[in-house]
């Protein structure tokens, strides 16, 4: 009774949602129960203040280096509890993309 009554931004609540799979945090998002929510109103507007904060800087170095090898990477945003990191877009490789080239402009074999 008293860990249901918990705000959900507790430890304790947090550790209990993390630990869901991914259809079961689905199926609570579906159901719309504020007392199963993330994080608090506040700690959202926190994390996106901070992500904002750190794309601004990014965008302020990316603008202020001579040459597009010295940016440094983009950052990730802020993690939050329940949800999983997102997967890296996957880089294509030289050889796939003379591959690409090739099949795009006629060469199939």
């Amino acid at each position: 009774m008293l860990i249901q009554h918990l705000p959900p931004e507790s430890s304790t609540m947090t550790a209990l949602r993390n630990q869901l799979s991914d259809d079961e945090l689905a199926e609570q998002a579906e159901q719309g129960e504020p007392d199963k929510g993330r994080w608090s109103q506040l700690e959202q507007l926190t994390a996106s203040v901070l992500d904002a904060i750190r794309r601004f800087e990014y965008v302020y170095i990316c603008s202020h280096v001579e040459h597009k090898r010295d940016r440094p990477a983009l950052p990730e945003p802020t993690p939050r509890p329940g949800a999983k990191p997102r997967k890296p877009k996957p880089k294509i490789t030289d050889q796939a993309a003379e591959r690409l080239f090739q099949l795009i402009n006629g060469g199939a074999a």
